[in-house]
């Protein structure tokens, strides 16, 4: 019998699903890293954290992102629950969030309002490096105007995200996607262009439904059809065109460059206007790192007021492989500052020490499971810690700590009463 039950319990061990992956230590500190560096300019802009529910109801994104879409087409993992309705767990973060902001009525306050969230989304794809069906974001909006000066401060603040990491190797790419009384002239135009190719059948309902979406076909054998396809930016309206050379012009300003990208169409039907997409040059053919743009329309299309909205994405799971290219590592090391190895009868007071450590903002561990000397002192090398604290009985009699650094091997007595001061000292 009890070989059996270890039978049965090796054939249920269970795995990540597929597409789907774990962070774990040491790694986790630097995806925590870099989650800290792209939102800190967000905090220092006056951007307000918001989350919002993991799954919502299907006909939001259906909506919001557009069924054109391979996201809503192809990709959205939805389900019913137990109620009968329709739910999708969520492929992006912007509608979810703009419906929080609707409901809310967060529009009734002083404009615009400046939201960003952290979050994990899921869409039903082909895992490959640097696309997974569950990922990271991070999601930025601001809403309630359509001042230029707020598409340059999205587009900069993201630059800074980046810079923060120390990220060098990608590209802005920049265009405008027109409005509601430019795009309709140029959709007739395109679509005609369109009608002329050879286009197999999904293609040429993708064309009918959205022409724009075509533009986004990456494969050769349709990009190589498209080189003299008509682009938005040519066929701008006045306020359009005012619009987008405002949006340069504050760029220029600000010392900031970008490469006209007449063609770039992001992955989501709600984007008017501004666009804009971060490309790495070390990451392949999956080289987006991040992009969004404004989406005027968005607010008035999930039953909201008619209000503007502009925003990005930036993936993480895309920046820390941006990283890796570039050899970056932010993060790296332990996540303690101070190991504390007790000896003999000192255990207590060890545990009571690390509390103080901790409580004065020093990251500290403590080696458990009453090992010794040898044993505890790998223990403290394993952890990263810069400093191991050795602590017995006579040391406590005399009122001192041992405290070595794990780099050197240097090590010298440290009164106990001053040790906080000391170690901040030396961590400084």
């Amino acid at each position: 019998m009890p070989l059996a039950r270890n039978v049965l319990n090796l054939m249920t061990l269970f795995s990540a699903p597929k597409g789907t992956f774990d962070v774990l230590p040491p790694a986790s500190s630097t995806m925590l890293a870099v989650r800290e560096a792209l939102t800190a300019p967000l905090r220092t802009a006056g951007y307000g954290y918001i989350e919002t529910p993991i799954f919502e109801d299907t006909a939001l994104f259906a909506r919001g992102v557009g069924e054109s879409t391979d996201v809503v087409s192809k990709e959205m993992y939805t389900f019913t629950d137990k109620g009968g309705r329709s739910l999708t767990l969520r492929p992006e973060l912007t509608a979810g969030l703009m419906r929080a902001f609707i409901e809310h009525k967060l529009y009734a306050g002083p404009l615009p309002i400046k939201l960003y969230t952290v979050g994990s989304n899921f869409r039903y794809e082909r895992p490959q490096k640097g696309r997974y069906r569950h990922f990271t974001q991070i999601d930025v909006e601001a809403l309630g105007s359509d001042d230029p000066a707020l598409d340059a401060e999205i587009i900069a603040l993201a630059l800074a995200a980046y810079d923060n990491l120390g990220l060098k190797n990608f590209t802005t790419q920049l265009t405008s996607l027109g409005d509601q009384n430019c795009r309709p002239a140029y959709r007739d135009k395109l679509q005609a262009f369109l009608a002329e190719l050879e286009l197999d059948a999904d293609t040429r309902r993708r064309a009918e439904i959205n022409p724009l979406r075509v533009l986004d076909d990456k494969r050769p054998e349709v990009a190589a059809q498209l080189v003299d396809a008509p682009v938005m930016s040519a066929h701008l309206c006045d306020d359009c065109k005012a619009h987008y050379d405002a949006v340069r012009q504050y760029l220029t300003e600000l010392g900031l460059s970008w490469q006209e990208a007449p063609k770039l169409v992001r992955g989501l039907d709600y984007y008017t206007r501004t666009t804009f997409e971060f490309v790495h040059n070390g990451l392949g053919a999956q080289a987006s790192i991040g992009g969004g743009g404004r989406y005027d329309g968005l607010s008035a299309q999930l039953g909201g007021p008619d209000l503007s909205g502009i925003g990005w994405a930036i993936g993480v799971d895309r920046t820390l492989l941006a990283l890796e290219a570039e050899d970056l590592t932010p993060g790296e090391g332990g996540n303690v500052a101070v190991f504390i190895v007790p000896m003999g009868q000192a255990k207590s007071a060890a545990v009571q020490l690390t509390a103080r450590l901790r409580a004065s903002g020093i990251a500290t561990d403590l080696a458990y499971g009453d090992r010794g000397l040898k044993g505890a002192m790998k223990a403290a090398n394993r952890s990263g810690a810069r400093y191991a604290i050795v602590i017995g009985d006579r040391d406590i009699a005399d009122g001192v700590a041992q405290v070595k650094n794990l780099e050197t091997g240097e090590q010298d007595a440290a009164p106990l009463d001053a040790l906080v001061t000391t170690l901040k000292e030396k961590l400084a």
